[in-house]
């Protein structure tokens, strides 16, 4: 029997993850698209649009109608930028944070039952290997190759 590499098994895993997730999720009213941004900014309170958008890895105009939805929600407002009149900072409203609670402990269940059965011992060591993975990954700049003398 051929055994998975790594790369697939984290990648079938996340994405197993994420689709228990958005279906538990889904209950609650909230899209992928919604939550990914709520827990982002809950992290990132007060970033501007450009800078959530990086961190998400979507083009700014996809964020924009994403913070449009959420806005009209009462989820997320918008503050104008004291630094620069253009740009506009994001914010969880008050609406926000129960909504967020409510999706930590779906959060929180789906990964109690992605870890049943699993050996403690085990799954320490996995999440010590993973962070490694993560640091070395997140840490280190592409290697440069170099062809006819050019980085």
């Amino acid at each position: 029997m051929k055994q998975d590499s790594l790369a697939f098994l984290l990648s079938d895993t996340s994405r197993l993850l994420r689709r228990r997730f958005d279906a538990k999720a889904r209950s609650l009213g909230v899209s992928r698209a919604q939550w990914q941004v709520l827990f982002a900014l809950s992290r990132n309170e007060g970033i501007n649009q450009t800078g959530l958008a990086d961190y998400l890895e979507v083009e700014t105009i996809t964020l924009c109608r994403m913070v449009d939805r959420l806005e009209e929600a009462a989820l997320v407002e918008r503050r104008a930028d004291p630094a620069d009149r253009r740009a506009w900072r994001l914010h969880l409203t008050p609406t926000a944070h129960p909504l967020l609670e409510k999706l930590r402990g779906i959060g929180e269940g789906v990964v109690e039952d992605a870890q049943a059965g699993v050996d403690p011992d085990g799954l320490a060591a996995a999440m010590v290997a993973l962070s490694v993975i993560r640091a070395n990954l997140s840490s280190r700049a592409e290697p440069c190759v170099k062809k006819s003398g050019v980085k």
